[in-house]
């Protein structure tokens, strides 16, 4: 755990405080954060390639791509961190998708306390640059071709690391999107942590000031909106029971209540 993590500094919650942004950065936020996030995707590229991207420089790079999204006029608000604390041993998180911001956020929130790795897609660990850094941190991965195989190697891998005493993070939507549809959303997480026997956190997110771009290279680096406050709630851990139907319904119904309180 790091010391001086302000996450951990902060054991239930985390709320972006005053004086983080710089007037001319909020002004034109895609012209700074992106080059912000460039560096420092460089720079842990190179270490991963010397092999020396650990957990603790994982959730480093999470922490400055997060003051970064301050710096430009991102508010960032984190409930439930205590949630993550309370589980002994290694568990599944299981939200929704809505951008990149997650994919690179989550680690500095939940790596400190409990080690963890995600479920990807293959592109994610063939990206430039970026590609070394997922691959460093011994993902799931899927090919998003053959939904039977993806199935099988989801279990397979997601077993495999939680044997090991590693975390998994599951996005169930097949595409990111601004907007929960619960037919989009599959029961695959509520079904590793049954088989796996381990506790399932469940994850609400709305990521949607980092917005999604054109397709091909420039997906990733859409518009940013600054006025839209990015919110996480992670909740009270569950135990899976029976067919797992209860566990579903209600990872659904949190999702939804939290999204709809954040957009009032």
């Amino acid at each position: 755990m790091l010391p001086d993590d302000p996450f951990f500094n902060h054991p239930r919650e985390y709320h972006t405080p005053p004086g983080r942004e710089g007037r001319l950065a909020r002004r034109f936020p895609r012209l700074f954060l992106y080059p912000m996030i460039w560096k420092y995707i460089g720079v842990g590229a190179c270490v991963a390639l010397r092999g020396r991207y650990d957990n603790e420089f994982w959730a480093l790079n999470s922490r400055q791509v997060l003051h970064s999204l301050e710096y430009v006029g991102c508010r960032i608000h984190v409930e439930g961190l205590d949630h993550i604390l309370e589980v002994q041993g290694p568990c599944v998180f299981v939200g929704n998708h809505m951008s990149a911001l997650e994919t690179v956020i989550l680690p500095g929130l939940i790596d400190p306390r409990k080690r963890t790795t995600f479920v990807v897609k293959r592109s994610l660990t063939t990206a430039f640059a970026f590609g070394h850094i997922m691959r460093s941190r011994d993902p799931v991965v899927v090919d998003r071709k053959n939904p039977r195989d993806d199935l099988a190697s989801m279990l397979a891998g997601s077993e495999e690391r939680l044997t090991r005493g590693i975390s998994v993070v599951i996005f169930p939507q097949a595409t990111r999107s601004p907007y929960f549809d619960r037919e989009q959303f599959n029961s695959i997480g509520v079904k590793v942590a049954k088989r796996n026997n381990v506790p399932l956190i469940p994850l609400a997110l709305k990521t949607d000031a980092w917005g999604c771009g054109a397709r091909g290279v420039l997906k990733d680096y859409g518009i940013v909106t600054p006025d839209l406050p990015v919110h996480f709630r992670f909740g009270k851990a569950l135990r899976v029971e029976g067919n797992g139907k209860e566990e579903q319904e209600h990872l659904c119904r949190f999702i939804e209540d939290s999204l709809a309180e954040w957009r009032g």
